[in-house]
This record gives structure tokens, sequence and C-alpha cells, in this order.
């Protein structure tokens, strides 16, 4: 593995006086397999968003009526942009995984990418109209931005547990809901 992950120990003296030798999942993973493997599949999903959009998604394109290509336009944007985001957060943590950035040189690079959660634009009678392919693009990249966007706050609440942000039991519990949902709209809809 020989990635570079500074500061996976914690020190606990300032949460309530006892020092702990824990180690933090969320820094340990971000220089595991489980990260490589995360990185190839959001490089291999910017290649294949990039060619899409290049080949057949152009052609795609100009066969969908007016409201159903501004749409595509709009979420094709906000897919690319979502990816760069993306792949900008990947390439900076590798960096630090492979010693090229310590961890505040990458802390001071990191007001460069911007991660936002940023779902679909469209709404699902649009969304229908528009290539499936190109959908199952932007849903994985939405998806992966999720695990993205999860692993960089659970890096932060790792190395600053007192400005981790307040647990919420039930977001996992909605997500799936919401998610179920949305598959059956999908569903409702195919």
């Amino acid at each position: 593995m020989g990635g570079h992950v500074e500061g996976s120990r914690q020190n606990e003296t300032a949460l309530g006086g006892r020092e702990s030798s824990a180690i933090s999942f969320a820094l340990k993973h971000a220089g595991s397999e489980a990260f490589k493997t995360l990185f190839k599949e959001g490089m291999a999903l910017v290649e294949t968003a990039a060619a899409y959009l290049d080949g057949p998604g152009r052609a795609e394109s100009k066969a969908l009526s007016r409201p159903a290509a501004l749409a595509y336009a709009t979420e094709s944007m906000r897919l690319t942009t979502r990816l760069m985001q993306i792949a900008s957060w990947l390439l900076l943590r590798r960096a630090v995984n492979e010693g090229e950035l310590s961890p505040t040189q990458a802390q001071s690079e990191r007001h460069r990418v911007r991660l936002a959660r940023q779902d679909l634009a469209c709404g699902p009678e649009t969304l229908a109209e528009l290539p499936p392919d190109f959908v199952d693009l932007c849903e994985r990249s939405i998806r992966l931005q999720a695990r993205v966007l999860h692993l960089d706050q659970s890096i932060a609440a790792a190395k600053d547990p007192l400005n981790a942000p307040a647990p919420r039991p039930l977001a996992a519990q909605f997500a799936r809901l919401e998610a179920a949902f949305a598959m059956g709209e999908r569903l409702r809809l195919g």
C-alpha cells in the first residue's frame, strides 16, 4: 500500500483529557486499495463521459426536441463540471497519498476544488426525453460525487474532530428512501 497518510492518528486530549492512538478509518481509506479503485473508477467515468459527449451524445442531442435539447445542454455542462470537480479532488488526494504533496499543501490547494452536491436540474418528464446513455452517465456521476463528498467530509472530520458535522442518524435511511422513490419514478416513466 505504501500510501502516504499523514495525520491518521487522533489526539483526543481536547476531548476530555484522554489520549488515544485510534486510527481514523477515513484517513486510512484515503490511502488504501479501495481509494485506488475509486480513483480508477472516477477517471474511467471522466473518459467515458468525454467520449460519449464528443461522439454518440453529440449526434443524439441533435435529434431532441428544443426543450429536451436545452435540458441536454444544461445537464451536459453540469455533468462535465461535476466530473472535473471529482477528478480534481481525486488527483489532489492521490498526490497526498503518494507523498507528492503534504496535507498542508493539499489544504492550500483545496480551495480550488469546489466539491458541492449537484443533482439533476431537469424534472422527470424532461429527463425521460433525454438519451438513456446520457442519463446513465449523469446518474453514475452523481453517485460517484456522493461517495467522494462523503470521503472528503470524513477526512475533514478525522483531521478536526471538534469541527466534525453533527451525526445525522436518519440521513442514511432518508437517502435509501429517496433512492427507492427515484427508482420507482424511473420504472413508472420507463
